[in-house]
Protein backbone atom coordinates (compact mmCIF):
# COMPACT_ATOMS: atom_id res chain seq x y z
CA UNK A 1 0.00 0.00 0.00
CA UNK A 2 1.16 3.45 -0.88
CA UNK A 3 2.28 5.57 2.10
CA UNK A 4 2.52 8.90 0.49
CA UNK A 5 -0.61 11.10 0.21
CA UNK A 6 -0.35 11.68 -3.88
CA UNK A 7 0.17 8.01 -4.11
CA UNK A 8 -2.81 7.05 -2.61
CA UNK A 9 -4.56 9.51 -4.10
CA UNK A 10 -3.52 7.79 -7.63
CA UNK A 11 -4.35 4.23 -6.23
CA UNK A 12 -8.16 5.12 -5.33
CA UNK A 13 -8.25 6.80 -8.59
CA UNK A 14 -6.90 3.56 -10.34
CA UNK A 15 -9.35 1.38 -8.94
CA UNK A 16 -12.40 4.08 -9.52
CA UNK A 17 -11.25 4.18 -13.02
CA UNK A 18 -11.11 0.26 -13.69
CA UNK A 19 -14.31 -0.18 -12.48
CA UNK A 20 -15.83 2.59 -15.11
CA UNK A 21 -13.82 0.98 -18.10
CA UNK A 22 -15.14 -2.42 -16.79
CA UNK A 23 -18.90 -1.43 -16.71
CA UNK A 24 -18.22 0.41 -20.30
CA UNK A 25 -16.18 -3.15 -21.86
CA UNK A 26 -19.48 -4.76 -20.23
CA UNK A 27 -22.00 -2.27 -22.29
CA UNK A 28 -20.02 -2.80 -25.34
CA UNK A 29 -20.23 -6.23 -25.08
CA UNK A 30 -23.66 -6.21 -24.36
CA UNK A 31 -24.39 -3.72 -27.58
CA UNK A 32 -22.39 -6.20 -30.09
CA UNK A 33 -24.39 -9.35 -28.84
CA UNK A 34 -27.53 -7.33 -29.39
CA UNK A 35 -26.79 -7.14 -32.99
CA UNK A 36 -25.10 -10.65 -33.07
CA UNK A 37 -28.19 -12.39 -32.14
CA UNK A 38 -30.38 -10.06 -34.35
CA UNK A 39 -28.44 -11.36 -37.34
CA UNK A 40 -28.46 -14.75 -36.05
CA UNK A 41 -32.28 -14.52 -35.92
CA UNK A 42 -32.09 -13.19 -39.32
CA UNK A 43 -34.16 -9.64 -38.24
CA UNK A 44 -32.40 -6.95 -40.48
CA UNK A 45 -34.17 -4.00 -39.15
CA UNK A 46 -33.16 -4.84 -35.39
CA UNK A 47 -29.67 -5.68 -36.47
CA UNK A 48 -29.39 -2.12 -37.96
CA UNK A 49 -31.22 -0.50 -34.95
CA UNK A 50 -29.09 -2.17 -32.29
CA UNK A 51 -26.03 -1.91 -34.86
CA UNK A 52 -26.66 2.16 -34.73
CA UNK A 53 -26.49 1.94 -31.10
CA UNK A 54 -23.49 -0.76 -30.82
CA UNK A 55 -22.08 1.88 -32.78
CA UNK A 56 -21.94 4.55 -31.27
CA UNK A 57 -20.43 2.68 -28.15
CA UNK A 58 -17.63 1.74 -29.87
CA UNK A 59 -17.01 5.51 -30.84
CA UNK A 60 -17.25 6.35 -26.99
CA UNK A 61 -15.02 3.52 -26.10
CA UNK A 62 -12.15 4.62 -29.16
CA UNK A 63 -12.51 8.47 -27.53
CA UNK A 64 -12.09 7.56 -24.03
CA UNK A 65 -9.34 4.89 -24.71
CA UNK A 66 -11.18 1.85 -23.81
CA UNK A 67 -10.48 0.51 -27.33
CA UNK A 68 -7.57 1.52 -30.06
CA UNK A 69 -8.65 3.12 -33.00
CA UNK A 70 -8.08 0.63 -35.46
CA UNK A 71 -9.90 -2.10 -33.10
CA UNK A 72 -12.83 0.07 -33.33
CA UNK A 73 -12.68 0.79 -36.77
CA UNK A 74 -12.47 -3.34 -37.38
CA UNK A 75 -15.08 -3.67 -35.00
CA UNK A 76 -17.67 -1.67 -36.35
CA UNK A 77 -16.72 -2.74 -40.34
CA UNK A 78 -17.11 -6.42 -39.26
CA UNK A 79 -20.23 -5.69 -37.78
CA UNK A 80 -21.75 -3.73 -40.99
CA UNK A 81 -19.90 -6.65 -43.29
CA UNK A 82 -22.23 -9.33 -41.19
CA UNK A 83 -25.81 -7.10 -41.66
CA UNK A 84 -24.96 -6.36 -45.28
CA UNK A 85 -24.76 -9.98 -45.59
CA UNK A 86 -27.36 -11.04 -43.97
CA UNK A 87 -29.60 -8.09 -45.51
CA UNK A 88 -29.02 -9.86 -48.97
Amino acid sequence: MANIKSSKKRARQGIVKRERNLARKSALKTAVKKVLTAIAAGDVAAAQASFKEAQAKIARARGKGLLHANTAARKVSRLAQRIAATAK
